[in-house]
């Protein structure tokens, strides 16, 4: 097999959709009931750490999963002839690696209502962009976007999905088309509790070998039964 059509075969998908799985968890068990510091008015960088904390804590060590979690991690570009630093931060990753193989999955939060501003956020290039670029996971095979719904998801979702149609959006995202000529795969082959994934060509710089990046969206929300009735991309 080429690169192309064998890495999903070397790359260690159960440990990735184990640590997705474990968010998943977290998120459900803090933002199920009904609670003061964990809701649609909390700010995002507060969810996020908090959230962090107690996946680490909670969740992960129950289901196996020793690798290391991070909130806010530090990244950048550094000019060695000029000392400019170049700072970015992931909202949360999840790094693992055993004597031949490691990852860094990394979870990007976006808030999602109804209006095209948010779209475009999610999208934009403090969003799903940076996946292409290179300014979050550079080399990684493998990503994901979580979509903070603050509406019901037939009133999010399916916009978004337009939205990556728009062939402009397609080009500056550089999107792979699916098998069924779509800008995206539903459902997710990367996790069940997924709602589709995108694939993104790359510069060979920043590109695994197979030369693009797969990136799962998922889609939470706030209450025991979300914001659309049973809650979107979570477990259960």
């Amino acid at each position: 097999m080429d690169a192309i059509s064998d890495w999903r075969s070397a790359f260690p998908l159960q440990t990735a959709r184990a640590a997705s799985d474990a968010l998943l968890e977290a998120w459900y068990d803090l933002a199920s009931p009904p609670c003061s510091w964990f809701n649609e008015k909390t700010r995002e960088p507060v969810l996020t750490k908090k959230l962090k904390t107690y996946v680490q804590r909670h969740v992960a060590r129950q289901r196996g999963l020793l690798g290391m979690w991070a909130a806010e991690n530090v990244i950048g570009e550094l000019d060695t002839t000029t000392g400019r630093f170049d700072e970015r931060r992931t909202d949360i990753v999840y790094g693992w690696n055993d004597e031949a193989r490691g990852f860094e999955l990394v979870f990007e939060f976006k808030r999602l209502g109804r209006q095209k501003r948010h779209r475009d956020h999610y999208l934009g290039e403090r969003g799903l962009a940076r996946f292409v670029t290179g300014g979050y996971s550079r080399g990684q095979a493998i990503a994901a976007m979580v979509g903070v719904l603050l509406a019901p998801a037939r009133d999010v979702i399916p916009p978004l999905q337009a939205a990556l149609a728009d062939q402009r959006t397609a080009t500056s995202l550089r999107l792979r088309r699916s098998s069924t000529d779509r800008p995206y795969t539903e459902p997710s082959t990367f996790s069940p509790n997924a709602m589709f994934d995108t694939e993104h060509d790359r510069d060979q710089d920043v590109a695994p070998p197979h030369g693009y990046i797969t990136v799962a969206h998922f889609f939470v929300g706030f209450g025991s039964e979300g914001p659309s009735g049973p809650a979107v991309g979570m477990l259960g």
